[in-house]
């Protein structure tokens, strides 16, 4: 099968399209023919080498843990989905032909194989991060950095649940930020304050999503530390607010709740920009660029 692989850590030009071994599904997984992969930061962190102290690769690595596609081999054990389903998921080493999937639900039909692909990884990530700073319907919670994939989704996620939501985004982003049912500040310097103008109910709760410097105004808008969490900032622990950059309590979970709203037309997903395989590289270099809207997704014809 056709692939994005690299054989050594670099630039996003060490990405080359090769042949590579077809994956099995093995029990509780499926097999997908790929029509869809999207891309992380984590797919990008590791190619350029930033964990190979922690977890150095073994080359040569296929990228990616989010796809769309559909079924065509079923392990055992697996049930309620059948080989010619239309699913989306999150496994490893996706952005190729096929891919076997650790985690998956059915697509639902309002959303696109590029639309779908966009879910796994920002939905558990921003469900990961909420269950950290519990709410209540009618709480109301700040999140900082709510434009991108992950805010995006924990915005939606917020919303659904009942809570009133303040996102913070740059000014062109915020009529996107309306769209999703959230009311839109600007980042920097002076959040708390503006913050507790545009809402006269007190902030439950707040999540950090890109580490830009405001921890310390997040936990002044909470009045607690332990009202916030960081995503993206591991500095975080010296205001004495915790830190959540994975762990192994996973929330893929809530891929189902973001597929049930997608079907009620409460959860979009926002693509940037789509790409086929043989620019790959061109896909990574836009997500590390950084101050993208939403996903950036690889099609596989």
């Amino acid at each position: 099968m056709r692939a994005l692989q690299f054989t050594e850590y670099g630039s996003p030009d060490v990405l080359t399209v090769a042949e590579a071994p077809e994956p099995h599904a093995g029990p509780g997984q499926v097999r997908i023919r790929v029509s869809a992969a999207s891309v992380n930061p984590m797919d990008w962190k590791i190619r350029a080498g930033y964990l190979a102290k922690m977890s150095p690769s073994t080359f040569p690595v296929i990228p990616g843990s989010d796809a769309a596609g559909v079924v065509d081999e079923v392990g055992e054990g697996v049930q309620g989905v059948a080989v010619g389903d239309d699913v989306f998921g999150s496994g490893h080493a996706v952005t190729a032909e096929y891919a076997v999937l650790d985690h998956f639900e059915t697509k639902p039909e309002s959303l696109s194989f590029v639309e779908a692909a966009g879910l796994p990884m920002a939905v558990e990530t921003a469900a990961r991060a909420l269950a950290d700073v519990p709410f209540s319907s009618g709480d109301t919670v700040l999140i900082d950095g709510a434009a991108g994939g992950v805010g995006s989704a924990a915005v939606q996620l917020a919303v659904a649940r009942g809570a009133t939501v303040v996102g913070t985004a740059s000014e062109r982003n915020h009529d996107y930020l309306r769209s999703l049912g959230a009311i839109p500040t600007t980042y920097g310097p002076g959040l708390a304050a503006r913050v507790r103008a545009l809402t006269d109910a007190p902030i439950t709760s707040a999540v950090d999503i890109v580490g830009g410097g405001s921890i310390a105004e997040l936990v002044e808008a909470t009045g607690d530390p332990a009202r916030v969490v960081s995503i993206a900032d591991f500095n975080a622990g010296e205001h004495g607010v915790r830190v959540n950059g994975g762990s192994g309590e996973r929330f893929y979970g809530a891929l189902a709740e973001a597929a049930a709203l997608a079907e009620e037309g409460r959860y979009v997903v926002a693509v940037e920009q789509t790409f086929p395989l043989e620019l790959g590289s061109q896909a990574q270099a836009l997500s590390q660029g950084g101050h993208v809207r939403g996903k950036v997704v690889i099609t596989v014809p």
